[in-house]
């Protein structure tokens, strides 16, 4: 795997997050479902950041990975602090880790039921034949 496909996606998704988080309101006017819909996409946008950082480690890798996606986490919400409209909480970082855990506790259930590490999928045989070597 390149450079460009190991680590374009988990760049794409960083960007996304601070975009969103750089946004002075992201009300939508729903009331309580506003707030509902704003902390499941934490829990979403946070496990997709950990699924391509991990799959960024090959999979081998999968503390680096959340550790990453952590400390992500800690600098958007400082981020947001300066952002008019809106202020950073520690919450939002405690939702953001639930959904790290949840993708790596699906992960881990994943391969232990395939008996290995790895992605969730089986490797392409010319990238099994890469691996070899």
């Amino acid at each position: 795997m390149g450079p460009v496909s190991r680590y374009a996606p988990p760049l794409a998704v960083m960007a996304l997050i601070f975009a969103l988080s750089a946004t002075p309101d992201l009300s939508s006017g729903l009331g309580t479902w506003d707030l509902v819909l704003r902390k499941i996409a934490h829990v979403t946008i946070y496990a997709l950041l950990w699924l391509t950082l991990a799959r960024a480690t090959d999979w081998r890798r999968p503390i680096l990975a959340g550790v990453v996606a952590v400390l992500y986490a800690v600098s958007d919400e400082i981020h947001q602090s300066f952002v008019g409209g809106r202020h950073g909480a520690p919450t939002d970082v405690a939702i953001d880790c639930v959904g790290i855990g949840l993708a790596g506790l699906l992960w881990l259930l994943t391969a232990r039921r395939r008996g290995r590490p790895g992605p969730p999928w089986p490797l392409r045989p010319a990238a099994r034949a890469s691996r070899a070597r």
